[in-house]
């Protein structure tokens, strides 16, 4: 059964590639623009979807899960392929994005942890 949360995973990720080319060509990027962010929010989706039908079967979701878990490996592994010197070479523009994206991020994290109430 964990097989079929690994197909699921490569059905998510084709379904993900193919709308982040899309994305790229309408905004006339020749580049994939996020289609690994949108194979795993795909593959969120479905497992909720499945989950609340009751088909998501112990085998299957233990597959689901555990590529899940390598959705971060993912991304390095995908960012690695992007030609980081060609970017910082693209002016002034893309590390002031840079820098305003890791803020946002870090303020987000933040704001997120106070809004939950955790434990410390």
């Amino acid at each position: 059964m964990a097989i079929y949360g690994t197909a699921l995973l490569a059905l998510c990720t084709l379904l993900g590639v193919a709308l982040g080319e899309a994305l790229g060509r309408l905004l006339h990027v020749k580049a994939n623009v996020g289609g690994v962010g949108i194979a795993m929010l795909l593959l969120i989706l479905a497992k909720i979807w499945l989950q609340r039908r009751g088909k998501l079967a112990p085998g299957m979701r233990l597959g689901v899960e555990f590529w899940a878990l390598m959705y971060i490996p993912i991304v390095v592994a995908m960012a690695s392929q992007q030609n980081v010197l060609a970017a910082v070479e693209g002016g002034p523009m893309v590390l002031l994005t840079g820098v305003a994206v890791v803020a946002t991020c870090f303020a987000l994290v933040g704001l997120l942890g106070r809004a939950s109430g955790g434990t410390r």
